[in-house]
């Protein structure tokens, strides 16, 4: 069974944006190469700030509708540390691969 994950990223612009996904590591290089969210195509380059690993798709669908109801302050606190309310485990966030440079 997969894990799923809750995310926010700070865009180079500084505002925030959260999302969900089963493989943060994949998904922050798409949004960082414009596959991602609109939001961000327009944003880039974005760097995950907080990660959340979720029992199953319901968990982590809730609480990325909690999160983007958050304010922008609300939303940095809990990428700074503060509990997520209803237990979603706080995991390390990826570093985005880079291409190696001969």
């Amino acid at each position: 069974m997969p894990n799923y994950y809750n995310y926010i990223l700070r865009c180079a612009d500084g505002t925030l944006y959260s999302g969900s996904t089963v493989d943060p590591q994949k998904r922050l290089a798409a949004h960082n190469a414009g596959r991602g969210a609109k939001y961000t195509r327009s944003r880039r380059p974005v760097r995950m700030i907080a990660l959340w690993q979720w029992p199953d798709k319901g968990a982590a669908m809730s609480a990325e509708a909690r999160v983007k109801r958050l304010t922008r302050e609300e939303k940095l606190a809990l990428a700074a540390g503060v509990s997520f309310p209803s237990g979603g485990k706080r995991v390390s966030v990826p570093k985005e691969k880079r291409p190696r440079r001969n």
